[in-house]
């Protein structure tokens, strides 16, 4: 069964860091767009940075030169490293994947986290 597994959220206080970590687990043959997204209470759930399989990233203005993403095709994997984190950071934080190719060459589409919160606070 080919689904996301994130981790590496918690409370922070203001200016700190946190990286968050999202793995493809099951057999995989190849993944194409790798994204983050974030759903603070009361808000709709907003785009924070995406890696595509061609390269390139693009970043929500709110983080930019403060978040990073990497992905590492061949631990199946997507980061997001946060620096000087802010209140307006906190959230629940979801990984997502537009379509995985597994070994048995079955495609799926749009794969979703459970989602991790990151609390940023003094």
């Amino acid at each position: 069964q080919v689904r996301l597994v994130e981790s590496g959220g918690g409370l922070v206080q203001p200016g700190e860091s946190l990286r968050l970590s999202c793995t493809v687990s099951g057999r995989i043959f190849s993944i194409n767009d790798m994204a983050w997204y974030r759903q603070a209470p009361g808000k709709e759930r907003e785009l924070v940075a995406e890696i595509p399989r061609a390269g390139g990233t693009t970043f929500a203005d709110s983080v930019k030169g403060r978040f990073s993403i990497s992905r590492d095709d061949y631990r199946s994997s997507v980061y997001l490293q946060m620096n000087s984190l802010k209140n307006e950071d906190t959230a629940v934080y979801y990984c997502n994947v537009d379509k995985v190719i597994t070994a048995g060459r079955q495609a799926i589409f749009d794969l979703w986290g459970q989602g991790t919160q990151v609390t940023v606070s003094s």
